[in-house]
């Protein structure tokens, strides 16, 4: 590493509207107060999220880069400059964990490749926290992000990931966009052998979270509403 560059912490959020303090560590506020350039997906949720971690930081002071679907690759290589003339940049997530699920991993990506040191914060991650409350193989598990929207095409996949789960005794994981939570459970148990647990792990560390491993044929007995709601699913085939 190139001691003379600044560092770029990766700096988790909330899953969802709760305080910050209940679930982040005080390292992460510590620095926030300490950092002034951030990277982010959304420059109005971003400079909430600072607000509510450290309420005395002057929003005058952000420099906030976007990172999102709008953005022109190009332009980021420029984003870590500051780390090359000794400044600390911060990589903030919309919710959870930089990187994961995020598109943060292409910055990361580029510090690796600049000699820039990368520091990663301890905060919620929805995949492993759902992963850890599942009861299903923490040994061997993948996460699969969405699934396609096509009803065939999505059929299949699940089908094949039933699969792979016995044949390699991995759990399998994937999101949905929430409002089509509620849709896709269903899709689920109609698709998946009756026997193939499912686990819904929902609004995590909010107080309205939900979490629970049933078979598929249970869930078709059991009326929960996920509209709307952070979701992670999980599925495993034994």
């Amino acid at each position: 590493m190139n001691d003379s560059y600044g560092k770029l912490y990766l700096i988790p959020t909330t899953l969802g509207d709760t305080d910050p303090l209940n679930v982040l560590p005080i390292t992460v506020k510590n620095t926030i107060e300490q950092v002034d350039i951030f990277i982010v997906e959304n420059e109005k949720t971003a400079r909430r999220d600072i607000k509510k971690i450290c309420p005395s930081k002057e929003q005058s002071s952000l420099t906030l880069f976007p990172l999102n679907k709008f953005t022109d690759i190009s332009e980021l290589p420029t984003y870590l400059d500051p780390c090359k003339k000794g400044l600390n940049v911060g990589l903030l997530s919309e919710a959870g964990c930089p990187g994961v699920a995020d598109p943060g991993a292409d910055i990361v990506k580029l510090a690796h490749e600049n000699d820039i040191k990368v520091v990663p914060l301890v905060g919620p991650s929805s995949i492993l926290m759902a992963m850890m409350s599942s009861g299903m193989n923490g040994q061997s598990f993948a996460f699969n992000g969405y699934l396609p929207i096509d009803k065939s095409e999505r059929k299949q996949e699940i089908k094949r990931l039933e699969r792979l789960s016995f044949e390699q005794n991995q759990s399998q994981s994937f999101i949905e966009t929430p409002y089509r939570n509620n849709k896709f459970l269903e899709d689920l148990c109609n698709t998946l052998n009756g026997n193939t647990d499912i686990c819904v792990a929902c609004d995590i560390t909010l107080p309205s979270e939900y979490i629970k491993t049933m078979s598929a044929n249970d869930w078709k007995k059991n009326n929960v509403d996920l509209h709307k709601r952070p979701t992670l699913f999980i599925i495993h085939k034994s």
